[in-house]
């Protein structure tokens, strides 16, 4: 049986890369040591492949045709997609895919009831690989990836307890499904507190976010489903802050753990609430 090796999470907006000399020193150095602090966990823990879980944007589907997830089941994922690369500003790159991981997950997670659909041509990206991997500088040096995209925003959305309980399918799917020995990482892609496009673009919800990130902490995986569900996310910022359902299929997939705040940043010029955590897999690895 595979099993998972490391589990992070953290914000993707395009203010990241576009816009990082805008914020002063101190708030970019807090983002640096984040993300360097995930790609440490990532090598450290000799990942094999890493499943990446972001919101889609309403990209790669129709809006009377959507999915809930779509796996990425392509042999190499090339971007970022031509239409976001003024924003992002981030080099092209190519990641090495790996279909068989891929096929192998959805097809394990297929009784879950939810619209889960495979594509074998190379998805649309925007900062939903695009950001983490390279602020984490995995684009050139990471292991394999699997990207697994996720509605956030089209109504009917799964919302936070589908997600955890697809999340638990998909840890299972991990152990049962996939070759002994192999090293399969998680990483939740998305959030905190934006409203893209809408009345509050520039705000942010510094109370929520910080709640939270402090409620990850806590550990207690009920009181999250129970305090932060999707109508409580959308509140803190419409069509944006519910990317964090993606944190929620991984904490779905390892179950309680010792979650660890990497830092946070409040700043309007990137749009977004920016944080990143670690989660403690160290009791389920042992003997």
């Amino acid at each position: 049986m595979a099993e998972i090796s490391v589990a992070v999470a953290a914000s993707h907006t395009p203010g990241l890369t576009g816009w990082f000399g805008k914020a002063d020193p101190d708030d970019q150095r807090t983002v640096r040591l984040a993300y360097g602090e995930m790609r440490k966990a990532v090598l450290d823990s000799e990942t094999d492949v890493l499943l990446v879980i972001g919101n889609d944007h309403v990209a790669n589907a129709r809006l009377y045709d959507y999915p809930d997830f779509t796996f990425g089941l392509a042999e190499q994922h090339r971007g970022p997609d031509e239409w976001f690369k003024p924003w992002l500003r981030v080099e092209d790159y190519e990641l090495r895919g790996a279909p068989d991981v891929a096929e192998a997950l959805l097809a394990a997670t297929a009784h879950t009831g939810l619209r889960l659909r495979g594509a074998k041509d190379n998805l649309r990206f925007d900062d939903n690989l695009s950001v983490p991997l390279t602020m984490t500088g995995l684009t050139s040096d990471g292991p394999a990836v699997v990207p697994i995209l996720q509605n956030c925003t089209v109504p009917p959305v799964a919302d936070g307890l589908a997600c955890y309980t697809f999340g638990q399918a998909l840890g299972a799917a991990i152990g049962k499904a996939l070759p002994e020995g192999l090293r399969i990482g998680l990483l939740g892609s998305g959030g905190l507190s934006h409203e893209p496009g809408g009345p509050r673009y520039l705000e942010i919800d510094e109370k929520f976010d910080r709640w939270w990130l402090d409620l990850l902490e806590e550990g207690d995986h009920e009181k999250v489903l129970a305090e932060a569900t999707f109508e409580r996310m959308e509140q803190a910022g419409s069509g944006g802050t519910a990317e964090l359902l993606s944190w929620l299929v991984v904490m779905g997939a390892i179950g309680e753990r010792p979650c660890q705040s990497l830092g946070y940043v409040a700043f309007d010029q990137w749009r977004c609430g920016v944080g990143a955590v670690k989660w403690d897999l160290a009791p389920a690895m042992r003997a």
